[in-house]
């Protein structure tokens, strides 16, 4: 290691003499770290950015394999394609994690603890994805406890054009996808038809099971108009229906008749004004988030006698007011405040050999009112610093105050970023936990978390080639567990600490390629645990990505990516108590190629699990062989 050290040291010496004027990369904007129009040199939080074009390199078809790249998050798929998709990120529970679309959030209200699945998001209509790593509740409230994934879609711009794809290949899948955008004067727009299908594979691992396949249908529109020079308006709609088969979560749980069917709905209307020749910029949005569910679990010869259906819906009404205030040269104020209103409701019934049993929890609702302010300060055009802080007023549990400080110092002539930063977070105690008639606690207080980070980025070669290293490490308070009555109740803390390193080459004569590291150590640290010192489930230690794309001339476009996960222990309930069992480490590699034959026409081919590697993420859970996969994109 200290080798390795002395020659990136020595490499770096020879090469700051390059080092002339910021580079379009250090120029990209980043929004989901500050809510505001920001370079990434003046960023001092952790963040990625994946853009439509290296999704398009790869020609995933879902968020899911997307996020599998990106350091410091852990995907977890329980039984292929469409099944339940939970990321966690810095080790911290999957639902301490803000996900959005557009910058609203798409939590689900409706889920026992408001997590967020990701299996059904597909790429199509995706722009870019920033993820930013750390406590993030100063401006985004509940849920942020360990950061942000927001997911930004694609808007129109230039003259309208036309796309079709088509992609075919292993367990019988396929997918299909139409879509237009552009813009017209002051009108712009963009909207997307997809379609995924497949037959997929068992669910629950084991011989001869049955194939637990997987259907989705995806809608998008967002149209924008330019009321005036100062003034415009977008809304945004998108519709997801998604329907497969499931089946038990337990060894040998093969289950010909469990399906589940689920729809989720997303408004979004946003209007923005510019004041003061732009020194001003405000925007009120409203949006309306709904989600319905369906599980369904049909006798049949294995299970006889044996039926049960559960039903879930939910909804949110946000709104939101931000404004951002530009003051001198130095400051960038931000103001805002929100509103989120929660509502679920469920029901439960069953068919065994001990009788019937039926359940209802009646429609139960949660308000939250906020208030933010930021200051982003800039001195001398080095010193950059976000401090901000929040209060929010719920009408459950009362009051909760954030706050954040993320200070970084750029170097300009040696290209080198200094970076900081310290936040606090919270999540609120879902609907479920406070109401549930039998087992929901009403005086639950939101989980907390307070996280520092340090590190730095080095930017070498006009800034096409970056490398650093961040150590991050933060705790959990309040967490919930459970007392003797199985209720929920704030006795639980978690501490994580790890560090995220990188390096990155940007287009040498059509080569780029990006490596990243995790280590990760998250601990179950409450005062009842006799096992303080071993890694939470699920959630491997170490972390290794590497990712390498070659472009010829625009033509023939050729991408690697291997992925490499330490071991990981998961909870086998199949004996009581619970017995803790180690799943082994393993790596994957994807590999695609496309080739642009016309200038509307591209084809490509991939292979997925290219080493044919048999693991698992969850404990008798199953996961794809190696697949081969081919399609098409027509544009006109």
């Amino acid at each position: 290691m200290k080798k390795l050290f002395t020659i990136i040291l020595f490499f770096s010496t020879i090469l700051l003499a390059q080092q002339k004027q910021i580079s379009h990369k250090l120029d990209e904007i980043v929004v989901t770290a500050n809510k505001y129009q920001t370079p990434v040199y003046q960023i001092a939080s952790s963040v990625t950015v994946i853009t439509a074009k290296e999704i398009e390199r790869s020609h995933a078809t879902s968020v899911v394999e997307v996020l599998r790249e990106v350091p410091g998050l852990a995907v977890v798929e329980q039984g292929g394609p469409g099944k339940l998709t939970s990321v966690f990120m810095r080790g911290a529970n999957s639902n301490f994690v803000l996900v959005l679309i557009d910058g609203v959030e798409i939590n689900n209200p409706a889920s026992p603890n408001n997590g967020f699945d990701f299996s059904n998001l597909q790429t199509s209509d995706v722009e870019r994805i920033e993820i930013v790593r750390g406590p993030q509740s100063t401006l985004y409230g509940s849920e942020a406890i360990a950061g942000v994934i927001n997911i930004i879609t694609k808007k129109g711009k230039g003259k309208p054009s036309f796309t079709l794809t088509g992609e075919g290949g292993s367990h019988s899948f396929y997918k299909g996808s139409i879509s237009s955008a552009g813009s017209l004067e002051k009108f712009n727009y963009a909207v997307n038809f997809s379609r995924i299908q497949t037959e997929g594979i068992s669910a629950i691992k084991g011989e001869n099971f049955e194939k637990d396949g997987y259907a989705n249908n995806s809608v998008f529109a967002k149209i924008g108009y330019e009321l005036s020079q100062n003034f415009d308006f977008n809304l945004t709609y998108k519709q997801i229906n998604a329907n497969g088969d499931i089946d038990q979560p337990q060894k040998d749980g093969d289950d010909p008749n469990y399906t589940f069917d689920s729809q989720t709905r997303l408004v979004n209307g946003k209007f923005n004004g510019s004041f003061m020749d732009g020194k001003l910029q405000s925007s009120l949005r409203a949006s309306y988030f709904t989600f319905s569910g369906n599980n369904k679990d049909e006798e049949d010869a294995a299970h006889p006698g044996v039926k049960s259906e559960s039903n879930f819906d939910g909804n949110r009404l946000s709104l939101d007011f931000q404004n951002n205030l530009v003051i001198g040269k130095s400051n960038i104020v931000t103001l805002g405040i929100d509103y989120r209103s929660d509502k679920a409701s469920s029901s439960y019934s069953s068919e065994n050999a001990f009788g019937s049993y039926n359940s209802e929890f009646p429609e139960e609702s949660i308000g939250t009112f906020g208030v933010y302010l930021q200051d982003q300060i800039n001195l001398s055009g080095n010193f950059f610093a976000a401090v901000g802080a929040r209060y929010d007023k719920n009408n459950k549990f009362g009051s909760v105050f954030t706050y954040r400080i993320a200070p970084a110092y750029f170097i300009r002539q040696s290209g080198t970023k200094l970076k900081a930063s310290y936040g606090t977070g919270f999540k609120a105690p879902s609907i479920m936990n406070l109401f549930d008639p039998l087992y929901g606690n009403p005086d639950l207080l939101p989980e907390k978390s307070a996280g520092w980070e340090i590190g730095f980025e080095q930017f070498l070669l006009k800034e096409n080639l970056s490398f650093g290293i961040t150590y991050f490490n933060f705790k959990m308070t309040d967490m919930l567990g459970f007392d003797a009555a199985y209720k929920p109740v704030n006795i639980n803390k978690a501490e994580s600490s790890g560090i995220e390193a990188g390096i990155t080459l940007r287009n040498l004569n059509g080569f780029s390629f990006n490596t990243t590291y995790t280590y990760n150590k998250v601990n179950d640290v409450s005062d009842t645990n006799p096992n303080k010192d071993d890694q939470l489930i699920r959630r491997p230690m170490h972390k290794l990505v590497f990712v390498a794309n070659y472009n010829y001339e625009g033509k023939i476009n050729l991408n690697l990516s291997v992925n490499m996960n330490g071991k990981r222990y998961d909870n086998d309930f199949s004996s009581w108590p619970a017995k803790r069992v180690e799943l082994k480490s393993y790596t994957l590699a994807n590999f695609s190629v496309s080739y642009k034959a016309l200038d509307y026409l591209t084809v490509f081919g991939k292979i997925d699990n290219l080493l044919d590697t048999d693991y698992e993420e969850v404990l008798y859970y199953g996961t794809l062989g190696r697949s081969f996969y081919g399609g098409f994109k027509l544009t006109f």
